[in-house]
């Protein structure tokens, strides 16, 4: 029987606290900063040699999705009654407001050294030090809008920008797509600074600290960040019913985008799986 993804507006007390305590073993086992260590691997630019499958690839999707139901997984091993709700930021904006409470994810970082003081992942507590991390903090650290050069969240106008298209995604396959809901979504842009972040990628930046970067998985915010943007693929795939994974078949030998993208019919790393096994999830989770 599929399980249930909420809002986290629609957690319960008891809920909170299982999904805290739930995140809190996995930490405790040691099997958190594998997810770590696995997003900083995988977290390969367009600049960078060999295959990108987590980021500006079409494989965004799947690969997180996969991602996303293997830390759901452990969570569910040591509380079977724990998912990964999500973080709708088209709604919920406030840096004072959900998932910023101190029986859920904690608050923002002092100004000192946006180090996370408050909450169950607060440094202090003893509950969340840093092992894996591309910086020196072993603490938790945010910047919840940034305060020195102040940003906003991606609005729903934004996000529909990225549904609407049709396409799923479009040559060159990577960050400079200009087409596709894919990278409308991932959020890649063109120019500089903040105007080039986009709905996924806006996002990370908003909330800052330990979020920027290949260790953003640092800070629990991101499974609820990414269970909203799985839930977006799901709406862009009931919308458009007749679109499916692309590319379909693996570019050719002369193509810059050789052995570097991952087709709907090919292996994803570092799993089993093709983008094709994961393009739908009714049977696994459904959200509300």
């Amino acid at each position: 029987m599929a399980y249930t993804r909420k809002n986290v507006t629609a957690l319960t007390r008891t809920e909170k606290r299982r999904f805290v305590d739930a995140l809190l073993a996995v930490k405790r086992r040691g099997e958190y900063d594998e997810f770590v260590r696995m997003h900083i691997e995988y977290y390969t630019a367009d600049g960078e040699r060999g295959l990108r499958a987590a980021h500006m690839a079409p494989s965004f999707l799947p690969w997180h999705r996969r991602f996303l139901l293997d830390l759901e997984n452990a969570l569910r091993r040591v509380d079977d009654s724990v998912t990964v709700p999500y973080w709708d930021w088209t709604r919920d904006r406030s840096p004072d407001g959900p998932p910023w409470t101190d029986d859920l994810l904690g608050g923002n970082g002092r100004r000192s050294d946006r180090r996370v003081t408050t909450g169950p992942f607060a440094f202090a507590g003893g509950n969340w030090t840093l092992r894996e991390n591309v910086t020196d903090e072993n603490y938790l650290t945010r910047d919840l809008g940034r305060s020195r050069d102040p940003i906003d969240l991606p609005t729903r106008a934004d996000l529909e920008a990225a549904l609407k298209d049709p396409v799923y995604d479009a040559p060159p396959w990577d960050s400079t797509a200009t087409k596709g809901f894919r990278n409308k979504l991932e959020g890649w842009g063109s120019g500089r600074g903040s105007v080039s972040w986009r709905n996924h990628n806006r996002v990370h930046r908003w909330v800052g600290g330990a979020m920027v970067g290949g260790a953003s998985v640092n800070d629990p915010v991101f499974w609820l960040h990414h269970a909203f943007i799985d839930l977006q693929w799901s709406r862009w795939q009931e919308r458009h019913r007749t679109h499916r994974y692309l590319p379909a078949e693996p570019p050719g030998r002369k193509d810059p985008q050789y052995r570097r993208i991952v087709a709907r019919h090919e292996r994803m790393p570092p799993w089993n799986v093709t983008p094709d096994s994961l393009d739908g999830h009714d049977r696994i989770y459904r959200y509300v």
